[in-house]
């Protein structure tokens, strides 16, 4: 059975980018278009890894993450942020929330799925 991959970015071109890798590689995936979309969904479905942007509107992926760990169904997930920041305040906020990983974009179709493999096994 494949893994089921939530991708949260506000920015549909980035969505469509990210699922057509994760897809082409074997993986199921689930968009949403910010945080709070993301949290509704995840608060339904079980998914094995989340890939957020970290500025989005009305939920930003820092948001999103504490949400997604407070929470019970997928509370020890592993997420990663895809995020044009790099600033290393910025990824110590992101750590200290939970996120698992960080890939700046833009990015490389084949380090999207190195990552993944490596954060999922």
């Amino acid at each position: 059975m494949s893994k089921l991959i939530m991708t949260a970015d506000d920015s549909a071109s980035v969505r469509q980018m990210v699922s057509f890798t994760l897809r082409q590689n074997g993986y199921e995936v689930i968009e949403a278009v910010d945080g709070s979309d993301a949290l509704t969904k995840l608060g339904a479905r079980k998914v094995d890894m989340l890939i957020t942007d970290l500025n989005m509107p009305n939920l930003d992926g820092i948001g999103l993450i504490k949400g997604v760990r407070a929470g019970t169904l997928n509370k020890f997930i592993p997420i990663v942020m895809l995020t044009t920041e790099s600033q290393d305040t910025r990824k110590a906020e992101g750590k200290a929330a939970g996120a698992t990983g960080w890939i700046v974009k833009p990015f490389k179709p084949e380090q999207l799925i190195a990552v993944i493999k490596k954060v999922l096994g």
